[in-house]
């Protein structure tokens, strides 16, 4: 596999844009390793970055040839994935691209799970959203994306589809906490906790300002939930999640309980003729085969939507 490890120099070197952070990270000297490039580059015949003062970056050809080093890779983790499962012993890395939503809850429980069966396993977990999720679909850093936001590149293959209502979360002794279900208007003079503008949650909870024309008094924007989360016990106020995030109705949307989420708060869902649904795709690289720890991953996590949310699963 020697070949393999010089491919490995590359990639890693256009990850750091730097030949000497790349080798610090090689644990090798940046001599030996310009060295190591400058042979592959003269294999190739085509220079792969182009030098500039502050570091390297890829030029056309290295773009091509990067490309294909990380399919390379993933190939190779799929065929070893392949044979360990002949030894009944399963074995793999699975990486995995997911909002702050499906990371809360759904991905620890389903991880666990997996790895209780299966420990041999290990994950990667990135949050990111929407657009940088499919880009490291594309760019084979991740397996399997989770991404609550309409999906804009072909590339991606939609495994499976949750719909999920926009819930409103409040102190338990809130005025709104009597309400079945609640409607932008009901939130005027309301002080809010909004997640930044790359979620999908913030995404529909603005389409519904925009066309119900209602003024909000956002007080904080924030990108954990953690945090906002915890805000409220300090100050009564109210931020927006969706089912998975928090447990909401054990998988019935609008019972509003949150299962072992908070006992001091309560959920609540947004009238979907106010915020409409929106959708998690559970997706792949397209006309990708999946190693095998991977692929059975994704089989859990879809059978695991399925028996919580039976009636908004699309397969």
């Amino acid at each position: 596999m020697r070949f393999m490890t010089s491919l490995k120099f590359i990639d890693v070197v256009a990850r750091e844009g730097s030949i000497r952070k790349a080798a610090d990270k090689l644990a090798i000297t940046s001599t030996a390793l310009n060295r190591r490039i400058l042979q592959i580059e003269d294999e190739i015949g085509q220079q792969l970055f182009e030098r500039l003062p502050g570091g390297v970056r890829l030029n056309t050809a290295g773009e091509i040839f990067v490309q294909h080093i990380r399919s390379q890779f993933a190939d190779l983790a799929r065929v070893q994935s392949q044979i360990a499962d002949l030894s009944g012993i399963r074995r793999g890395h699975v990486q995995i691209a997911s909002g702050a939503d499906a990371l809360r809850r759904l991905l620890p429980e389903t991880i666990a799970t997996y790895r209780a069966a299966h420990p041999a396993v290990s994950f990667n977990l990135a949050r990111c959203y929407g657009e940088e999720a499919e880009t490291r679909l594309f760019s084979l850093d991740a397996d399997i994306a989770l991404i609550f936001a309409p999906i804009r590149a072909a590339h991606v293959h939609v495994a499976a589809t949750l719909r999920q209502q926009i819930q409103c979360v409040m102190p338990a002794d809130h005025r709104l906490a009597r309400r079945e279900q609640i409607k932008l208007r009901d939130l005027a003079g309301e002080r809010l906790v909004l997640p930044t503008a790359q979620s999908g949650v913030r995404q529909l909870l603005d389409t519904g300002l925009l066309r119900r024309q209602v003024d909000m008094d956002v007080i904080l924007e924030s990108d954990s939930f953690e945090f906002m989360q915890n805000f409220l016990h300090f100050e009564s106020s109210l931020f927006f999640q969706i089912p998975i995030a928090i447990g909401a109705g054990g998988g019935r949307q609008g019972a509003g309980q949150t299962d072992g989420f908070d006992p001091l708060l309560v959920a609540r869902p947004m009238d979907p003729a106010d915020v409409a649904p929106g959708t998690l795709h559970i997706c792949h690289l397209k006309g990708r085969v999946l190693p095998v720890a991977a692929a059975k991953f994704l089989d859990d996590i879809i059978t695991t939507l399925r028996d919580t949310y039976p009636d908004d699963v699309d397969q």
